[in-house]
């Protein structure tokens, strides 16, 4: 028997069911073995007894009770990243030294794998950003599937603990740029609608979709959690579409989506939050603009400014915006030059 272990949940391994992350961590237990751990009370999370469902965050401590002997399956032979996928993730590459890396992750590529995912995801090219160091590169956070923009990853395990530890105590500043419907009012604001997951998604999270919750009613919602969005409008075309700087105050699934969404001005092409057959015709709704003007998503994670663990100096590192996104803001007359960094502290 293994002895009793404490195990810290990776940034990049939080927002999922407790039952998932034990197996993938230990193969060799089945799911019967688990639940069994939960009923007995073995197997706890920050001091507190969890069901095989329980879904757990990064940075969360979890006692692992001695497990019984006995190999874990050999993994898979993994196959070598492709060529072009290596030079495709290479040729994403913004900024880096030898402790961080910091992507322009592309519209449609997953940050990690999951449910319907596939075998192509950043998490899985990694291979191909090691850049002679013998450990591949490791994801500190997330961007949405169709989300492009700034991705960090650390390079050495202490690095990522690191900067882990700054984004669960929001000291890195992220800053998002879209196209919403319409434009929103008053022109800069705060959106601290709740979130909750909707009941009867895919069972393995596939077609997941949030729920706002007035602030009011979230501590008496079953899962709900509190939200926080600072936005601020930075140009707009008549009352039918807006560029929109964003910050995420917290960090919920899907919540910059679900929070324009329920203020009135879903993003541009965001059919999950926006009605995919929707077209917007002025102020108000409709996730699509018709036209010239792209259907895929129109968010993107713009720039990130945080403190290098090492150096204690201050890094920004901005993104351009992705193809679709550069020809909406050309057909609408948009200049990425002709806006504040950070508008919020012009503000201030």
């Amino acid at each position: 028997m293994s002895n009793v272990q404490t195990i810290r949940i990776g940034a990049d391994e939080g927002d999922q069911r407790i039952d998932r992350w034990l197996k993938k961590r230990f193969p060799q237990l089945t799911q019967g073995a688990v639940e069994k751990m939960c009923r007995t009370g073995q197997l706890r999370v920050e001091g507190g007894r969890v069901k095989a469902n329980t879904r757990i965050e990064a940075g969360q401590e979890v006692r692992v009770p001695p497990l019984p002997e006995g190999a874990a399956p050999a993994p898979a032979a993994k196959p070598r990243v492709k060529q072009s996928d290596a030079e495709m993730i290479q040729s994403c590459v913004l900024w880096r030294d030898e402790h961080i890396i910091a992507l322009n992750k592309p519209p449609g590529l997953p940050s990690q794998g999951g449910s319907g995912q596939g075998d192509r995801h950043v998490d899985g090219l990694t291979e191909a950003l090691m850049f002679g160091y013998k450990d591949r590169p490791k994801l500190v956070h997330r961007l949405d599937k169709d989300t492009s923009g700034v991705l960090l990853l650390a390079r050495t395990d202490r690095i990522a603990r690191a900067l882990s530890e700054a984004f669960r105590h929001r000291l890195t500043r992220k800053i998002y740029w879209a196209a919403v419907a319409g434009v929103p009012h008053p022109r800069m604001g705060s959106i601290k609608y709740g979130l909750v997951k909707a009941p009867g998604r895919g069972r393995g999270g596939e077609g997941e979709k949030m729920m706002a919750v007035h602030p009011s009613d979230v501590a008496a919602t079953e899962g709900a959690k509190r939200a926080h969005t600072d936005y601020a409008v930075l140009s707009a075309l008549g009352g039918r579409v807006s560029w929109v700087a964003m910050v995420p105050v917290t960090g919920r699934t899907h919540q910059l989506r679900a929070h324009m969404a329920e203020i009135g001005h879903p993003i541009v092409g965001d059919g999950k939050y926006g009605g995919s057959g929707q077209e917007n015709l002025g102020d108000g709704w409709g996730a699509q603009l018709g036209g010239e003007i792209s259907r895929k998503l129109h968010l993107h994670a713009r720039m990130i400014r945080f403190e290098h663990p090492i150096t204690k100096k201050l890094i920004t590192v901005t993104a351009p915006l992705p193809e679709h996104m550069a020809r909406t803001w050309k057909t609408l007359g948009w200049s990425e030059t002709d806006v504040p960094e950070d508008p919020f502290a012009e503000t201030a």
